[in-house]
Order: structure tokens, then sequence, then C-alpha cells
């Protein structure tokens, strides 16, 4: 691949790292080594999520970028007596895209290669084959050849198995491929608002945070929500674009590379209608290019940011991710550097009076 500019190694590293709700460790590591030298502060809730902390105005109303740590992948559950690995998926995974990929297994000794196996098709009758295998006729492969020696390697029930797809710079340099970009681009994201930030006035305090367990019900959310008790958040995640075959207008409208999505509704919040407006009156004012959607079967951190305490006016800004939920997604840089320009832009004009405006204006 080459030297990669310090962006893209940020974006490299953050999607390299492997974290499963609930085993983050890795991810937070590389997100508290990118961010720190940006904050005044930086602690975790009792959960694991990552909280720093940039002071503009010591007494101004408490700002919450949020991105999510944790990706989807897999559980360890048994070990059959010939080796083989069953296992729980953490997260939403359609079995149509999980047959034969490659994963890597984190275990107390080190990572393992693996495959998702199941029956051949050769063998199964012809009205099965038609149909796809289901999760619970799926194990991984990790070369062992009886329990024994799974467990001399030193494979555990709890462990994660994650996807293996490195970091690429595709053709087109503006497309990145990688996996976990859902929702390590939210966590890049934050470190770069907090990067933008260094040297600049803001009215206020600003909390850059790598939540966890988004995935199983948006629980780091919550806790960090609970720990911040912020005045405003909003969170940064991935979204579904409309571009490639098959999808049309009426599913998704959105396009790579044509600006980061504002969520108007989803499954676990309607948008809070006056900090919409405000963001989208900035992205007019300095020309940033938004795209518009509703997920009515999705949601963000935010669903469950807006409800802590008093209530928190809250959006989800997103990044449209081409085969999101899958082992290898693709994003387009505009839209990453659009959604970091915007949320400077906004942050630098949430001062007190802004604040209260949007909230019972």
């Amino acid at each position: 691949m080459g030297q990669l500019d310090p962006k893209l190694q940020m974006l490299k590293d953050l999607t390299d790292a492997k974290g499963i709700p609930g085993n983050e460790r890795e991810v937070r590591e590389v997100m508290r080594r990118y961010i720190e030298p940006y904050s005044d502060d930086i602690t975790q809730d009792h959960l694991g999520s990552l909280v720093a902390k940039k002071v503009g105005k010591a007494d101004g109303p408490k700002i919450m970028v949020a991105g999510h740590l944790d990706e989807i992948g897999f559980m360890v559950t048994q070990i059959d007596e010939k080796g083989f690995l069953k296992f729980q998926c953490v997260g939403g995974w359609w079995e149509q895209v999980m047959l034969a990929q490659r994963v890597t297994v984190v275990t107390k000794n080190g990572e393992i290669p693996g495959v998702i196996g199941s029956k051949p098709p050769h063998i199964l009758p012809a009205e099965e084959r038609k149909k796809p295998v289901d999760k619970k006729d799926m194990f991984i492969d990790i070369g062992a050849t009886s329990r024994e020696e799974a467990l001399a390697f030193g494979v555990r029930p709890g462990d994660m198995a994650v996807p293996v797809c490195d970091f690429t710079v595709m053709k087109n340099p503006k497309f990145l491929m990688a996996k976990a970009w859902d929702n390590r681009i939210g966590c890049a994201i934050a470190i770069d608002v907090l990067r933008e930030l260094q040297g600049i006035d803001h009215p206020n305090v600003v909390y850059g945070v790598g939540t966890v367990q988004e995935e199983v019900g948006l629980r780091g959310a919550k806790t960090a929500a609970h720990f911040i008790q912020p005045d405003i958040a909003i969170a940064v995640d991935t979204g579904i674009p409309g571009d490639t075959p098959g999808i049309s207008e009426k599913d998704a409208h959105s396009k790579l590379g044509k600006g980061p999505q504002v969520i108007v509704y989803d499954a676990r919040m309607v948008v809070h209608k006056g900090l919409l407006d405000f963001v989208t009156s900035v992205a007019e004012a300095y020309d940033i290019p938004l795209q518009y959607e509703a997920i009515p079967g999705g949601g963000t951190d935010a669903g469950s940011i807006h409800l802590t305490g008093h209530g928190v006016p809250s959006l989800a800004i997103t990044i449209a991710t081409r085969y999101i939920h899958s082992s290898a997604s693709i994003i387009h840089r505009d839209d990453y550097e659009h959604a970091v320009k915007l949320l400077v832009e906004v942050i630098k004009r949430l001062d007190g009076e802004k604040v209260k405006e949007i909230t019972f204006g």
C-alpha cells in the first residue's frame, strides 16, 4: 500500500482494530492514542465508553459528539469434539454475507485465523440448496483436529471473532474500503473535530466520545450520556446509500461523495427540529453538501442519548457506506471531510444563548 498520509493511517489503525460489543478494548486504545493530544481530560465510564473533554468556555454548554467503538462480529460459544467452533452473532448479520468469509479469532494466546464453514451444497437436497444457510448451521474452522487442540490454541467460549478485511485505498483514492466503517468512521470524526478545535475559541465544552455496545442496543451511549449530562448531542454513524445496482430511490437516494447524511427519522428517534434547522443553516452558510435520509428500520446512539436526564436535543449525522454489516464496506473520503468541517462550524456557534434557543425556541 505504501506510506499513508497521517489521516489515512488513523483510519487504517481504527478499522483494522478488533472490537465487538463488550470487547472494545483494542479499539478504545487506538482512539485514546489519537484523541488524547487534543483533549484536556480523558476518561471512560464504567461500561467502557471513552470520553475525551475539550474545554472552550468552562461554564459553556456541554456538546457531545459520539461515534461507537464496536463492530458487528461473532462470539465463540462452544468447541465441538472435532475442534470446530460454534458461535453467536453479536450485532446484526445477514446469512448471505457470512458463509466462507475469513475471520480472526482473538484468544488469550493471540490471534488465530479461521473461516466460516457449513455443509457443502454438493450434498444438500436440491430444494435446500436454494435457501440461505441458517446461522445456527455455520461454524468456524480454525484448523484444529480436536477440542483439546483448540483449547491448547487458547480458544475459550466468550472469545471474539471478527471479519478479515485490511484497510484499502481503492483505485479511485476517494473510495476507501475496510471492515468496521460502522462505526470507526464516527470515532475518526470525533477525533478530527477535537483536532480541528485546537487553538480555536469555542463557547462550550466539547466531549469526543467512543461509545461501547451500540450494535446490541445503544447501551454505551446511555451510560456515557448519563456520565456527561450533555446539553446538545450529535451521534456520528454510518448510513445507507442508494447508488448501487438494484436499489431504488424510494429505498435510499443518498450517493457516496455527495455529502454527509442527516437522519430526519429512524426507529429510535425523531430528529429535534430546532437542532436540525440550526445544523442545516450552518451547512448552507458554508456550502457544505448534505443529504437527508429516513431509516425506519435502524437507529443510532442518538436514540439513547436524547432520552437522558430531562432530554437532550440530538441529531444523527451519518456517512453513506456501501455494504455495512458485512465483511467489507466502502465510504467516500469527501463525505468524511465534509462531516468534520460541518461539526466544527456547528460547535463554534453553539454558545449558551444558541443552545437555549434550540432547546426552548
